[in-house]
């Protein structure tokens, strides 16, 4: 059972609103968060029982290839010569995971003769229990796509994130996970929303650093974005949002409409190489209020052994403005369908006319206009983004 600490506490009694428009309450959150702790628990002991299966450690040993061959590849398109260097992360138990106030990255020296299959062979365990808030920003109708970083208002620490889902019951991967990626940019603001504190240009038109990709054979789905900003109220984070059994349109996007929700998540970044990139532009231009790992409302239910949203990454080269490869894995119950859940929402749906607001507003029940519950609008097209391209857009 999750020990909370006085620091815990406190920040969700006062916690009021992270993005505009989002609304907790603090008592409900507390058993959330144990709640969430003991479904983890018991994924964690159900993905340990079939870890050692030929078929998982199949899994993992193309897992390793793909990995260093994915950032074999990245290095030598953009001609990195620097070595690149690695941090992986020990977590122990929640104390002390607080004690050391998220400083748990641990820097491993590897050489000119140490493979890339070597720095990856550290594969993740991670679980994610089954649901986090997605956050009042959920878009439905991104466009199919795994570079989602768009002529302006992406600029940033390039970020190469792989996301592998696998069934904790079995070990093996599920393909076809329809998962949905997006995060405010270096500034701190989101796309494809128009609210009071966080407005993107073109508002619900706007559509940069969000896009949705289909898990392939061994259950992966790899996006380019960048390394996400901060605003006030939230550590740093990324929003992930997985359905199964969605719908590929004959214009080539992804139906999600209806389908069942199987993850709602946040990937967290540790608090020092989030300063370390926020030293570089423009993400120091940025004059919001910072929110640490420590201090923000979910990332307290998230860090023991059998819980860690954090992902293994690597640098591109020895400077982190050559980018970031970071990956992580990610096991749930495939036949789950978290559709009814009080924090999934859609905010907003996109479609061949442009952006449209549900009303949704997390914590405080679906939206009053159509589509906030996750079920197709009537009179909408049941396709994802038309087949323009995507609109540059402003934050």
């Amino acid at each position: 059972m999750v020990a909370f600490s006085k620091l815990a506490v406190v920040a969700l009694a006062s916690y009021t609103a992270a993005h505009p428009g989002e609304k907790h309450d603090p008592q409900q959150m507390k058993r959330e968060l144990i709640a969430r702790d003991y479904a983890a628990q018991v994924g964690a002991r159900s993905l340990a029982s079939c870890s050692g299966s030929a078929s998982a450690q199949a899994l993992k040993a193309r897992s390793i290839k793909r990995r260093a061959n994915a950032v074999k590849n990245i290095r030598q398109k953009r001609g990195i010569q620097a070595l690149a260097r690695k941090d992986k992360r020990e977590l122990a138990d929640l104390q002390a995971w607080e004690k050391v106030n998220h400083n748990m990255t641990g820097t491993y020296d590897y050489n000119m003769f140490t493979s890339l299959e070597d720095v990856f062979s550290g594969n993740t365990s991670c679980i994610l229990a089954p649901e986090v808030t997605d956050g009042p920003y959920y878009v439905v109708g991104e466009k199919m796509r795994s570079n989602v970083k768009e002529a302006k208002y992406s600029d940033g620490v390039d970020l190469f994130l792989e996301v592998q889902y696998v069934d904790v019951n079995t070990c093996e991967p599920i393909p076809s996970v329809a998962v949905d990626i997006w995060n405010c940019n270096a500034t701190g603001v989101y796309s494809g929303i128009s609210t009071n504190g966080n407005y993107a240009e073109d508002g619900y038109n706007s559509t940069y650093l969000r896009g949705i990709q289909l898990t392939d054979a061994d259950g992966v789905a790899s996006f380019e974005t960048i390394f996400p900003g901060h605003y006030s109220g939230r550590a740093v984070h990324t929003h992930l949002l997985a359905h199964t059994n969605a719908q590929v349109m004959p214009n080539g996007t992804i139906s999600v409409w209806n389908a069942p929700v199987s993850h709602i998540g946040q990937l967290f970044w540790p608090d020092d190489l989030r300063a370390e990139v926020e030293e570089t532009y423009p993400y120091n231009t940025n004059t919001v209020a910072l929110t640490t790992n420590d201090e923000d409302m979910w990332s307290v239910l998230q860090a023991d052994a059998s819980y860690d949203p954090f992902p293994q990454y690597v640098y591109l080269g020895d400077s982190i403005e050559d980018g970031l490869f970071a990956w992580i894995q990610i096991g749930i119950n495939g036949s789950a369908d978290y559709t009814e859940d009080e924090y999934y929402g859609v905010a907003a749906y996109i479609d061949a006319e442009g952006g449209h607001s549900t009303g949704y507003s997390v914590g405080g029940g679906n939206g009053t206009g159509p589509g906030g519950n996750g079920t197709l609008p009537s009179g909408s097209p049941s396709g994802s983004l038309s087949s323009a391209s995507p609109a540059s857009t402003s934050a």
